[in-house]
């Protein structure tokens, strides 16, 4: 539903109609997200109030994940400029907030989702960073992943040829570890180059004073969303921009940041709105397909080229599921260490 188009975005009129069941379903998986963050802030309510007693003999700051630094920043600070809401309902509503939040007039007194509202009404200022890494480094992390196999498993050759860059640099005698990484090139080139052919979401800006684009007036406030599809297809700036070429990326653009640095590669955006998960991101794609290339062998279900379709969305996400077959190729000590 992250990447859904809904009709209702273009035309809010058509809301009630609710074409496609976006918003029936959008209130059942809130239900449920409530549910598990429910059972997660009570699990920690329970062992703040058991430790309440005791004397730690360790670093607590390392013991403590996200819903222990927001019980701590409320017990600090209160509530009173997050509208008299509870604590509860404002971490429930930071942990699932996202950029396109439910507007205030659509949920009843007595609506499931009495939470989540309030988040639209509130300056927490922590929200955005909170859900790009709850929603956004869940969900394109996992479609770059998938277009990252769908991508090897039609080039053979850059398989092999990072299945060997592991075997030479890990072994076939232990697991893969997050320090590895960084002697992965080609594995990192392959990250690259799935980013630029399959950019996972289009950041948006925000124009602040009224301009004029390509003709255009464009009045103060608009929500600008870059096209960086097309900038990373751009055959004035890439060799065969449709091809998947890793190598690229350890020759002629080796030199490209892909923090925003240089405008024809911004796979996370640039500026101030900036993916802020980036180091997150690539650590754990990098991580996960190292331990998938070295562990495994990874073959379709038939003997046919992966379909390469796009489903529409603001996610590019895949239009069909990807199904393969894994093979151990390691030692069987090794699985379990």
């Amino acid at each position: 539903m992250f990447g859904a188009i809904v009709v209702s975005d273009a035309i809010p009129y058509l809301r009630w109609f609710d074409f496609g069941g976006y918003e029936k379903a959008m209130k059942k998986t809130a239900k449920e997200l409530d549910q598990v963050l429910e059972e997660w802030l009570e699990e920690h309510k329970r062992k703040r109030s058991n430790d309440s007693g005791q004397v730690m003999n360790v670093d607590h700051d390392q013991q403590r994940d996200l819903m222990s630094v927001m019980l701590s920043i409320l017990d600090e600070d209160g509530t009173e400029e997050f509208s008299n809401h509870d604590a509860d309902t404002i971490i429930k509503a930071t942990c699932v907030q996202s950029s396109n939040s439910i507007s205030v007039d659509q949920c009843s007194t007595g609506d499931e989702l009495h939470w989540a509202p309030f988040i639209c009404s509130c300056a927490i200022y922590y929200t955005i960073f909170v859900q790009s890494f709850i929603l956004g480094g869940t969900d394109t992390s996992a479609t770059t992943l998938t277009w990252a196999l769908t991508l090897l498993l039609n080039n053979p050759l850059a398989l092999k040829k990072a299945q060997r860059e592991l075997d030479e640099q890990i072994g076939k005698e232990r697991q893969v570890k997050e320090s590895d990484t960084k002697n992965l090139i080609y594995l990192q080139a392959i990250l690259k180059e799935t980013l630029r052919l399959y950019p996972g979401f289009p950041f948006h800006h925000e124009t602040a004073e009224d301009c004029v684009l390509g003709g255009y007036h464009v009045p103060a406030g608009t929500r600008l969303l870059v096209n960086t599809a097309k900038l990373h297809r751009d055959p004035k700036v890439w060799s065969d921009p449709n091809e998947f070429r890793p190598e690229r990326f350890l020759t002629t653009h080796q030199n490209l940041d892909l923090r925003g640095q240089n405008f024809e590669y911004i796979p996370f955006g640039s500026g101030r709105r900036i993916c802020p998960g980036i180091s997150f991101s690539l650590a754990i794609m990098q991580l996960t397909l190292a331990v998938l290339l070295l562990e495994f062998d990874i073959k379709t279900t038939s003997d046919q080229p992966v379909d390469m379709s796009s489903a529409p969305g603001i996610t590019n996400l895949k239009a069909l599921p990807l199904d393969v077959l894994l093979t151990p190729r390691l030692p069987n000590r090794v699985y379990q260490i």
